[in-house]
């Protein structure tokens, strides 16, 4: 076949027109991937649902050119839609998305008589998951718009375009709806339908944000649940002693008053300590569970207020043997068997002997040697039980009232220092993600002392953090001016600030952070918040 000059002329000038034609497709759709793509990294990228919604409504306008636009988020219960984002930019609106409160009610899915809502454009996108394109809302007899017109009529807006396409997540349930309205034609500012481009972008867009919105949800949900389990299992050493309940949370609010003060000052030590709100929260979290393992800890020995306290306090069953030997001696006083001088002896000295178990049961001062030897004594006194000679002391008794110091025996006290061991186990099989990883770290150790003498794995200074430090003072500072324990009265803050001191001196607590605590008045801080009047005394 034979071709003129003019023909191959007009031939490449075709071709080239085609190939131009065909260079700028391609180049508008490698552009509209690319945009897709850096869309998509950006909604992955983001797990606060606070700042996620308001990006995939700013990324859908954008997008279509549209001035305004709404996010619903499905409700738990599958029956309404919430407003979660509402933007029109022609108006200057923007609610939602923490920059303000939506006091709309949610749109319902559901009439009063249990059929579907499908008079409401969103309602009815959410409830069959179908796109809806709508040129003029004014124009379609399909939907109930009267909302829409009242709110056009008290601010002169004219909303007309509308496109709704529901939000899916990977298992096909729809999660949430994405409404634009008024796409704006760029060179003459008119307001025109959506195309079938728009659709398909804004379809593909929703599928972006249905994923990025239900990793946001889990994330969410995930953290709740720990929150949940952390407050359940405080609960649950709460329902077995209010006292070690409230050392729970105080230790907690100590601890968070010091890393806050830390992260806030700007010289000494500690100016270039910085942390970031993730080690804020692993820190809180690892103070409200640095006791979990007293769960596994008998309440008696928890709550032990007196020496001779089980299940109730035994110095009532002594009280009673002196009442019997005050009636044996009256016996003998009316069978002359005695005398009234020894009779009224016999009662004196009945009398000094429980006053003295009396106050050794309470455990408030050191027994010395010659109040343990009183206490043996004593204890060799016998009395008649059913015609039976016994001892006025048992064994277990005597031992229980010869603790040199509080009211814990030996094998009591290893009870409760057990409860860190197990703490530190518990922690350590826990999945804890990444942001949480020390929080076994940093509450296994806050009953570690500086030089090594410390438990439950005998760390010394250069296998303590700073966190841990914090921690094992917010628990002395705690324990010390607790009003709240059966077994002693809360210090005063000089009475604890004196016992801190020694503890520094003898390189169980960090010396630089106890200065610090004082010099910020943080100790002060706390006692306005939780202490007596009386025992704030500086």
């Amino acid at each position: 076949m034979d071709f003129n000059l003019s023909d191959n002329k007009e031939i490449d000038v075709l071709l080239n027109g085609i190939l131009g034609d065909v260079s700028s497709f391609v180049h508008k759709q490698d552009k509209h991937i690319q945009e897709m793509n850096r869309i998509g990294r950006a909604l992955s990228s983001e797990n606060d649902l606070t700042k996620l919604l308001p990006m995939i409504l700013s990324h859908a306008k954008d997008y279509t050119n549209s001035d305004g636009g709404t996010v619903y988020l499905m409700s738990k219960d599958e029956n309404s839609l919430k407003f979660s984002v509402v933007e029109t930019t022609s108006l200057d609106i923007f609610m939602g998305g923490g920059k303000g409160e939506i006091t709309w009610p949610p749109l319902q899915l559901y009439t009063k008589d249990g059929s579907k809502n499908l008079e409401m454009v969103a309602a009815k996108c959410a409830l069959e998951g179908h796109t809806i394109n709508i040129e003029d809302v004014y124009e379609t007899k399909e939907f109930n718009f009267e909302g829409t017109k009242k709110f056009d009529e008290s601010t002169g807006y004219r909303s007309k375009s509308m496109l709704v396409v529901p939000m899916k997540n990977y298992e096909n349930e729809i999660i949430g709806v994405c409404q634009l309205i008024n796409r704006t034609d760029e060179k003459t500012g008119e307001i025109i339908p959506f195309s079938k481009g728009d659709v398909e972008t804004l379809s593909s867009l929703s599928s972006q944000a249905a994923v990025a919105i239900t990793n946001a949800q889990l994330i969410r949900d995930l953290r709740l649940l720990l929150e949940s389990f952390i407050h359940s299992i405080a609960s649950a050493i709460d329902a077995k002693s209010p006292y070690t309940g409230g050392h729970v949370r105080k230790v907690a609010e100590i601890t968070m008053i010091i890393v806050n003060a830390l992260n806030d000052t700007t010289d000494g030590k500690y100016k270039d300590v910085k942390y970031t709100n993730d080690n804020l929260n692993e820190l809180r979290i690892a103070a409200l569970m640095h006791d979990i393992g007293k769960i596994t800890t008998p309440e008696y020995v928890v709550d032990k207020s007196t020496k001779l306290e089980t299940i109730f306090d035994r110095i009532e069953l002594i009280k009673t043997r002196y009442e019997v030997l005050k009636r044996d001696a009256q016996i003998e006083l009316l069978k002359k068997k005695i005398d009234e001088k020894t009779y009224q002896d016999r009662l004196t000295r009945y009398k000094d002997d429980l006053e003295f178990l009396q106050e050794s049961n309470i455990g408030g001062e050191f027994m010395s040697d010659d109040k343990i030897e009183r206490l043996e004594k004593i204890s060799q006194e016998t009395f008649i039980e059913n015609e039976i000679p016994c001892k006025l002391l048992n064994d277990d008794e005597r031992a229980n009232l010869g603790i040199r110091k509080g009211t814990l025996t030996d094998a009591e006290r290893e009870i409760i220092n057990n409860h860190a061991k197990v703490s530190l186990d518990m922690l350590n099989v826990l999945p804890f993600p990444k942001k949480l990883q020390r929080v076994p770290e940093i509450a296994g150790g806050h009953h570690e002392k500086l030089n090594g003498k410390g438990y439950p794995q005998g760390l010394d200074a250069s296998q303590l953090s700073l966190e841990s430090r914090v921690l094992a003072l917010a628990d002395i500072f705690e324990a010390l001016t607790a009003s709240d324990r059966p077994y002693k009265d809360g210090k005063t803050l000089t009475e604890a600030m004196r016992i801190i001191d020694f503890m520094v001196k003898d390189e169980e607590l960090d010396g630089d952070l106890v200065k610090f605590f004082y010099d910020k008045k943080l100790n002060l801080k706390y006692a306005h918040q939780e202490l007596r009047k009386e025992q704030i005394d500086i």
